[in-house]
């Protein structure tokens, strides 16, 4: 711990965003549903956060290259600690999609700061200390904020002013404890046709990722309030998905370097689509069947967007793996948008088990556009691959760049 102990500030930082991003995700939902939204609208509110997070994937080089990461860190810290302020007070749909879309730009740009900050301060002998630690950080922090919820109820302000305070005071760490000014990153130019014929199984995975997860994410809570379950079960529901979705990236993985990574996608949205069907049919209004049935959809269905996208790695040339990196997560962004809005009219014509329903579809039919690409072309070899597995977290791209072996972050687009 010694060797990451300079890095504390950075992770502390990184832990308090998290945290209030996961919690944010959750209550603004459930909040959403008590002021009487009706479903759609709600959905309609989730996506506007995945809309300004794909506007701040884009424009976040830009804007540290501008200005630089203490100055962007600063101004989206503070834009998106008084978008949860004024969320309280002006309950109107509307306005709500305008503060989630300036909320997402600023989350991604934060997410963006931190870790390309981090990317700069680690080194080799400490790099893979740091990524243990920090994926800690993530399920510890997301999951602890679930709980933030029943502590303090649905309804009154407390909450939205927990959020602001720990927006506000994840300012301290870094500014207190970091005095360095990292090289600013190079900008990354999208080319989508170049990434389509990198790799079509990954890009349609990533998209269906977003389609998928990104409708757990912001119509989770509605499904689990509207099937009965009690705050706190619906935080322990939440959860149960998020930590569900670290078991399993590890033996997938592995699994996927060793034999053909598409057939491990496919076993992934096999085991995802069948959770879901679960889900749909029989888990019904019982707390524990929900928990189980949550717990196994996020185990299979989490390590998707980090098994295509190292699928598309595999594909990917001499200095286009930060092109695929960050192609990786638009693509996901995409489908982040259109996912929480299609479901979320399903949901209200038709009911709560109409989510899970809607997320088997989609698995089920990416399972044989699957099938179909692999028997378009052979897999690349295990020798000829230019990439491992990496547990990834769709947080920037420089989070992929830290994770990267060093001759994939010594490349340039």
């Amino acid at each position: 711990m010694s060797t990451i102990r300079p890095l504390i500030p950075l992770l502390v930082t990184a832990g308090i965003l998290i945290g209030g991003n996961g919690l944010q995700g959750t209550f603004i939902a459930l909040r959403a549903a008590n002021e009487g939204f009706s479903t759609s609208v709600i959905g309609i509110v989730g996506a506007g956060y995945s809309i300004g997070f794909a506007i701040g994937c884009i424009y976040v080089t830009r804007v540290l290259r501008a200005i630089g990461h203490i100055r962007t860190f600063s101004a989206m810290a503070a834009i998106a600690s008084a978008s949860a302020i004024a969320m309280v007070l002006v309950i109107d749909p509307v306005f709500w999609f305008a503060m989630r879309l300036v909320a997402g730009i600023c989350f991604a740009s934060l997410f963006a700061t931190v870790e390309s900050w981090l990317n700069a301060a680690v080194t080799n002998s400490n790099r893979a200390r740091t990524l243990s630690v920090y994926r800690l950080v993530d399920l510890g922090s997301v999951t602890a904020a679930q709980y933030v919820i029943p502590g303090f109820g649905i309804g009154g302000f407390e909450i939205f002013a927990f959020i602001a305070m720990a927006l506000s005071l994840s300012l301290v760490p870094i500014s207190l404890a970091d005095r360095s000014s990292p090289t600013v990153p190079e900008a990354i130019r999208f080319d989508v046709k170049k990434l389509w014929n990198i790799s079509p199984l990954a890009t349609v995975g990533c998209i269906v990722v977003g389609l998928t997860n990104a409708a757990f994410r912001n119509l989770g809570p509605i499904y689990a309030h509207d099937i009965g379950l009690s705050v706190t079960a619906i935080a322990s529901f939440m959860s149960a998905g998020i930590v569900g979705g670290v078991v399993l990236q590890y033996p997938l993985g592995i699994y996927s370097d060793r034999l053909d990574r598409r057939l491990i996608i496919l076993v992934a949205t096999l085991g995802s689509t069948l959770a879901a069907l679960y889900l749909a049919f029989f888990a019904g209004g019982n707390e524990w069947k929900n928990l189980v049935g949550i717990f196994v959809f996020g185990a299979f269905a989490m390590p998707l967007y980090s098994l295509c996208s190292a699928h598309a790695n595999d594909h990917a040339g001499e200095g286009e793996h930060a092109l695929v990196s960050a192609g990786m997560l638009f693509f996901w962004s995409c489908g982040a948008i259109i996912g929480p809005l299609f479901a979320s009219v399903l949901l209200q014509f038709f009911g709560p088990q109409a989510l899970f329903l809607y997320t088997a579809i989609i698995l089920f039919a990416f399972m044989g556009y699957t099938a179909l690409r692999i028997s378009a072309r052979p897999g690349v070899p295990t020798g000829a691959r230019r990439s491992r597995f990496r547990n990834l977290l769709r947080t920037s791209f420089f989070f992929n760049k830290l994770a990267a072996p060093e001759k994939e972050r010594d490349t340039k687009p």
